[in-house]
């Protein structure tokens, strides 16, 4: 693990609830797709963040925040961001990342800001395998929470092997698309999963039920699902 000093370049609020937050390390890092970090905001305090940013971005780290005064946990994160444009991380952390030796046909399920685990593992994924088999389900409870659903819509045009699936909980009038849950979705696109590298990001009784639903009724390997806790933040 690595222990770095960040100074903070930008701080954007792109919901009512999400902040992205970009990162320049004072030293040199590596880590996995798929990994998260820790900030530290005390000796015995370290907040886990997953990583947005791939590992190809060697100047730069950026994070999905997800904060408000129902989530005081990440907001103390926040306000540490806001008020002294600087902070400590420990990185990197987690095993639940992209397996690059892996060609088989790869889906990501995220939800809510778990959909910056799936960035990372998706853009570096592209990059390394453009002609791999990608299909992205991304829920939230509004179509605004799904924040950086033009870049993805943009990628998709660009790489035919990309399948980009949003899911709204609670869809507009006039919404085409999905509605329901991530998991839901999945199950009626896939009647089998066996031969799928899955990796899931959400709230963590979501990614238990996904794991035992999909084996169960779907036949995903679990030795191929990825997901971890604290890829869920």
């Amino acid at each position: 693990m690595t222990i770095l000093s960040c100074k903070v370049t930008s701080v954007e609020a792109i919901t009512d609830t999400v902040y992205r937050v970009r990162l320049v390390p004072a030293a040199d890092f590596s880590f996995h797709a798929g990994q998260y970090l820790m900030v530290v905001m005390d000796e015995r305090d370290k907040r886990p963040f997953s990583l947005a940013s791939t590992p190809m971005e060697k100047d730069i780290i950026e994070l999905h925040i997800g904060a408000s005064e129902l989530n005081l946990y990440a907001m103390a994160v926040m306000d540490r961001i806001k008020e002294d444009r600087e902070i400590t991380v420990d990185i990197p952390h987690g095993d639940a990342w992209l397996r690059e030796e892996s060609d088989r046909p790869l889906i990501l399920i995220a939800g809510g800001t778990g959909f910056s685990y799936a960035r990372s593992i998706l853009l570096t994924a592209l990059a390394q395998q453009p002609n791999r088999n990608i299909a992205l389900y991304w829920g939230g409870r509004e179509l605004k929470h799904l924040y950086d659903l033009e870049e993805l819509n943009a990628l998709a045009v660009r790489h035919a092997n990309l399948n980009v699936v949003p899911v709204v909980e609670q869809p507009e009038d006039g919404w085409q698309g999905r509605h329901g849950t991530v998991l839901t979705a999945v199950m009626q696109d896939y009647p089998s999963l066996a031969g799928h590298d899955i990796y899931i990001a959400g709230r963590f009784e979501m990614a238990k039920i996904a794991r035992e639903r999909f084996c169960a009724e779907r036949g995903a390997e679990e030795a191929t699902m990825y997901g971890d806790a604290f890829a869920f933040i």
